[in-house]
């Protein structure tokens, strides 16, 4: 059984469904330890995936009886540990803390208050006393929106919500994920619908105003994927807008061509929508045979945000920690899919110790 401080995997015993068994007793435990009076945080990330499972998750805790649920988003960094964001969860003088989607670290985010953190990436510690639930290393991995729905239906009955966590699976592993819950979903709302709504939820994070508290109102509100693709409402109208402004940056991003230094090809774009990681899976494509490399400098002011991307084979996670080790806490993610953003000067010490020259170098 997961215990306070280890993952829900082990060496032992890879079965997919005794590890969601016994991610299930650890949820489970953990809800009773709780009044469900207390304030309860849910912290998410600003993707489709983070939103959904926020909304399954958030949806479950009412209907078990918790009156009191609040859901924070960090900023354009999409990091749980920044001062920004530990202050918004700290300002709402919660109990318990629930962490979807934003990876686990040894160090606390809110001292003192009991925590899990449910996640498909890599771990990278637990703080004492918390809770892990990962998929790390299941296999097949579920997204955390996934995970988040099925460790609910444990509890209750969340089968109403199953295209909300479809839109996280869309978004995160594409029509081809390995669960029944894709195939189940497109037959009861259809492929268009679902790929529609999925796409309306994720313009808002990489759109240039991140308005992802639109995405999740929106979803919040909606009882179908097509009902959320055909609302009148503002949120809507602002997520049509996003997916438009970030068409057109994808347009302008997919004329930059890659320079390389062996293994490695990098693309350079300037934009501020957050698309680096649309730019590197197209590249990857192309280049399969290259860890592809896209840095965009105007998302993040004073930083250049990345996306790796591999082909099956290369840890790309891996092989960015193991040049840039000054504080690979910046750099998260999958076997094959990694990114984050790092200060010009160390960017710059990355790019060197790939061996580009100084003429892609990032300036100030």
């Amino acid at each position: 059984m997961p215990a306070r401080g280890a993952t829900t995997s082990t060496e032992q015993n890879r079965d997919y469904d005794a590890q969601l068994a016994l991610a299930r007793a650890a949820f489970r435990s953990f809800l009773e330890e709780h009044d469900r009076k207390e304030r309860v945080v849910v912290l998410h990330d600003s993707d489709a995936d983070g939103i959904a499972a926020a909304v399954v998750l958030t949806r479950a805790l009412e209907r078990d009886g918790f009156r009191n649920v609040k859901r924070v988003m960090p900023d354009r960094e999409r990091n749980a540990w920044t001062e920004n964001t530990r202050a918004r969860v700290r300002a709402e003088s919660l109990r318990a803390l629930f962490v979807l989607d934003l990876g686990a670290s040894h160090e606390p985010i809110i001292e003192d208050v009991p925590t899990c953190f449910i996640d498909h990436h890599r771990p990278e510690g637990v703080p004492p006393g918390a809770l892990l639930i990962s998929a790390y290393t299941w296999q097949p991995i579920p997204n955390t929106s996934l995970l988040v729905y099925d460790l609910c239906r444990d509890i209750v009955d969340v089968d109403d919500l199953d295209w909300v966590a479809c839109l996280g699976t869309l978004s995160d592993l594409g029509e081809r994920a390995p669960f029944e819950i894709v195939a189940r979903a497109k037959k009861r709302y259809t492929a268009k619908w679902l790929k529609e709504a999925t796409t309306l939820v994720n313009a808002a994070r990489r759109a240039s105003n991140y308005d992802t508290e639109a995405a999740a109102r929106a979803l919040l509100a909606a009882g179908s994927p097509r009902s959320l693709a055909e609302s009148t409402s503002k949120d809507v109208a602002a997520l049509r807008a996003a997916r438009d402004e970030v068409k057109a940056a994808m347009n302008e991003a997919k004329k930059a061509a890659p320079v390389f230094s062996g293994r490695v090809a990098l693309v350079r774009i300037n934009t501020p929508c957050q698309i680096h990681q649309l730019i590197a899976q197209i590249w990857r494509t192309r280049l399969p045979k290259y860890i592809v490399l896209v840095a965009n400098e105007g998302y993040l002011p004073g930083r250049i945000s990345f996306s790796a991307r591999s082909a099956a084979g290369t840890n790309v996670l891996d092989f960015l920690k193991s040049i840039e080790d000054e504080g690979d806490s910046d750099i998260h993610g999958h076997d094959e899919a990694a990114g984050g953003s790092l200060p010009l000067s160390r960017w710059n010490r990355l790019l060197a110790a790939l061996g580009f020259p100084e003429n892609v170098w990032a300036r100030a």
